[in-house]
């Protein structure tokens, strides 16, 4: 059975660049859904963006996350994959909008697990970067980071902080925490 790990954090704390490395390293990643969904709304002039309708977002980031996982965790042998959120993250999104997270979205956290390692990224406002798909300020990702990691820890995971030091050494930390 496959290794699935979750990068989590707030928004622009290097979760993506972290993962495009680990990728270059030969791991299988899962990108980040919540872009590639604003992307898509955006292009059909749909509503289900976080800045308009935040329940329609989750959905589709909730379908999204459910599909990756699913796929991933069929991956025949035993392989290493590294996901950019996971489908606590819509958990948590829900509840930084004060929007109540419906019971079978609770359901599915409950059974679609993933290794008991969560790799952490935490607010890192030097490298902070807002652009037409990140729209939140650095208080939104420092309240997002506290948020996902009380999340995974009220979930039974063990949440380990990936300190903020260049992409390659927290590759290095991360693969030195996994063997």
């Amino acid at each position: 059975m496959s290794k699935l790990y979750v990068l989590t954090g707030g928004p622009g704390a290097g979760k993506t660049s972290l993962l495009n490395e680990l990728e270059k390293k030969g791991f299988v990643t899962v990108p980040e859904d919540g872009r590639r969904i604003i992307r898509e709304q955006i292009a059909i002039n749909g509503d289900a963006l976080p800045w308009m309708d935040k329940e329609k977002f989750a959905g589709l980031m909730l379908e999204a996350s459910v599909n990756a996982y699913q796929k991933m965790s069929e991956i025949p042998g035993e392989k290493t994959v590294f996901f950019d959120r996971g489908i606590l993250d819509v958990i948590g999104y829900l509840r930084l909008e004060k929007i109540p997270v419906p019971e079978d979205l609770e359901m599915k956290a409950g059974e679609m697990v993933y290794h008991n390692h969560v790799f952490i990224l935490p607010p890192w406002e030097e490298i902070y970067v807002n652009d037409p798909e990140r729209k939140q300020t650095p208080d939104i990702a420092i309240s997002t980071f506290n948020c996902m990691k009380t999340v995974y820890l009220e979930y039974g995971y063990t949440v380990i902080e990936v300190p903020k030091i260049s992409v390659t050494q927290r590759v290095e930390f991360i693969l030195d925490m996994i063997r």
